[in-house]
């Protein structure tokens, strides 16, 4: 872990938008750049749990949402609207997890056109042991107090809704 600064920076930006002129737009450059700095930090967190288990985040995350479905396996189409991401990357994520032998591709069943992602049980396993690493290491430990966390969805969750995220 780096050695904490003196005092915050991104305080110390805020005051020189302020001084240059910019104080309309002081504090929300100010929560933007915060936003992006917890993001930089809570990322980091998850990448140190999941690096000895042979993940990323993006791979967990996949190897998550194959865990949820019903029958472990989804259409690549699917994974990439679910997962928020472009289907390059749910192919690049999908190419990983399948030399680890996390998943397989299979063809759908009864549309020739889609390929199916299916979570081998070795997936299932690094998930559930990421899961539970993840839960006692980071969410467990997110720093935040259970008012903040609530706020923190509604905030976040409203901005992502008119963003249009979500309907």
């Amino acid at each position: 872990m780096p050695t904490p600064l003196p005092r915050d920076p991104i305080a110390d930006a805020q005051r020189n938008w302020e001084r240059h002129g910019w104080g309309d737009v002081a504090a929300p450059m100010a929560a933007i750049t915060a936003i992006m700095r917890t993001q930089q930090i809570l990322l980091s967190r998850i990448e140190e749990v999941l690096k000895p288990l042979g993940l990323t985040f993006a791979r967990y995350e996949m190897l998550a949402l194959l865990g949820f479905a019903r029958t472990g396996a989804l259409p690549m189409s699917k994974a990439s609207a679910l997962l928020q991401v472009h289907p390059t990357s749910v192919t690049n994520a999908v190419d990983r997890l399948e030399a680890a032998g996390f998943v397989t591709r299979t063809p759908h069943p009864t549309d020739g056109r889609t390929t199916l992602i299916e979570l081998t049980d070795s997936g299932r396993a690094v998930a559930e042991k990421a899961t539970a690493a993840l839960n006692s290491e980071v969410f467990g430990r997110s720093g935040f107090t259970g008012s903040d966390v609530e706020d923190l969805i509604r905030i976040l969750g409203e901005f992502r809704r008119e963003a249009g995220d979500f309907a």
